[in-house]
Parts: C-alpha cells; sequence; structure tokens
C-alpha cells in the first residue's frame, strides 16, 4: 500500500482493519481521550464498527481518505492518526485538520510536522482553499499546535454536546489558515 505522505519522522497511511488494536490501545488511555469524552476509553465494538468505518472511508471529491494512521518513520510504530478531511463530501475547499497522538508521541513536534505537511500537500495538490480545526477551549496543547501549524484564532463558540466534561464549560475554539494566506507566508 502506497504511503500518502512522508516527512522527515513520519509516514502517513491509509487505515486498515489491521489497525483495530492500534486504535483500541489509543483510545483507551484516558489522557489521549481527555479532551474528546472526558477519559473514557473507547470500547473494541465501537472502533470496529463506528470508529474504524469513519477512517476507511472515501471522499468522492479526492477519491480519497481523510484519516491517516501515522508511524514513526524509523521504526514503524503507530504514534496515532491525522484528519484531513473534507467538510462537504463533493468539495475539496474546506477541509478539517485534526490529529490524535499517543502520550509517547506528545510534546516532540510531530503533530505540528504531520500538521504542516497536510497543509502544504492540500493547498499544493488537493485544491483545497481553506483548513479549519477546532478544539475545547482549555486544550492548550492542541491549539498550540495549531498555531505551530501557521492557522490563527478565528472564533469560540459553545458545542451542543449530549454530556459535559471537564473544562467544556469554557467552550470551544475554532483556527482557519486560507490559501491566500499560507502562499504569502511562504
Amino acid at each position: 500500500m502506497a504511503n500518502f505522505l512522508e516527512t522527515d519522522r513520519l509516514v502517513l497511511r491509509a487505515f486498515t482493519a489491521a489497525d483495530t488494536d492500534h486504535l483500541l490501545a489509543l483510545d483507551s488511555d484516558p489522557e489521549v481521550m481527555r479532551f474528546i469524552n472526558g477519559g473514557r476509553p473507547t470500547s473494541r465494538q465501537a472502533i470496529e464498527t463506528r470508529v474504524l468505518p469513519r477512517l476507511l472511508h472515501d471522499h468522492p471529491c479526492w477519491g480519497a481518505r481523510g484519516y491517516r494512521a501515522a508511524l514513526e518513520k524509523t521504526t514503524g510504530t503507530f504514534l496515532g492518526w491525522f484528519e484531513f478531511r473534507p467538510l462537504e463530501e463533493h468539495s475539496p475547499a474546506v477541509v478539517e485538520l485534526g490529529y490524535r497522538l499517543n502520550r509517547a508521541a506528545w510534546g516532540r513536534g510531530y503533530a505540528t510536522e504531520g500538521s504542516r505537511a497536510l497543509i502544504r500537500k492540500g493547498f499544493t495538490d488537493l485544491r483545497v482553499e481553506r483548513v479549519t480545526a477546532n478544539t475545547m477551549a482549555v486544550n492548550t496543547g492542541s491549539r498550540r499546535v495549531m498555531e505551530k501549524s501557521g492557522l490563527s484564532f478565528l472564533r469560540s463558540f459553545t458545542g451542543d454536546w449530549p454530556e459535559a466534561i471537564g473544562g467544556s464549560e469554557h467552550g470551544e475554539v475554532e483556527y482557519e489558515l486560507t490559501r491566500e494566506v499560507w502562499a504569502r507566508a511562504r
């Protein structure tokens, strides 16, 4: 299977059903899931019936997936995943950037490295016009990755979530980067 993208330290490739155990381990870490669902693990059944089908979905505008497994380039170690998916199935104009990495990968620059590479590929090869990303307002680590990747704060908002988790009372934030701003900064 061909890799979607490589950086100095990362390989981003399509997910397969063989990644189930990697995803289960990732989503079983309470710290990884802290800003997603308050730290609850995801069951194997949920990985197999909900998570993996979402990660395997091909978007018609690209004929490709919007989620990629992230591997450490020299060892092949599974680090987590990156999301770079169109918000509308048939238009690549606006994509959402996201990432979920295991704790061993935190603080090592992988999230920024992968995000920058995806943004560059989106603007140069995939007809992307705008990249957006969001997180809980209190998720300072993720916000810093967005900023280091070139995105700028756009707005604060309050999501309508089925259940509150720690920090959700502070709301969410959205960041963005347009092709025009990215090209000027190069």
